[in-house]
């Protein structure tokens, strides 16, 4: 898709279970092995109550729709502001 061709409205998305491979390689790529993300004994004593996946490799997943979708091939995006939710009281949504 052409830049000319955009306009407001326009939607693309797909779906992925972030499976635990995922998480494993992403801590391995990134050296982060924060035990929240690694070690579930750990994550039970925390606010979230269990293994959470890396904010950065959900973040990460905007460029497949970008890159390869809408736009699409070539599509390289400058910058992204993140902000997450805090969780819930049990810690989970």
């Amino acid at each position: 898709m052409c830049f000319e061709d955009l306009t407001v409205g326009l939607k693309a998305s797909f779906g992925k279970t972030i499976t635990e491979a995922d998480v494993v390689l992403f801590a391995a790529v990134t050296g982060d092995t924060n035990p929240m993300h690694l070690n579930a004994e750990y994550a039970k004593t925390t606010v979230f109550g269990e293994r959470i996946a890396h904010g950065m490799l959900a973040a990460g997943l905007i460029t497949k729709v970008l890159g390869t979708q809408l736009p699409g091939p070539g599509t390289i995006y400058m910058s992204q502001t993140l902000k997450s939710a805090r969780p819930s009281a049990s810690g989970r949504r």
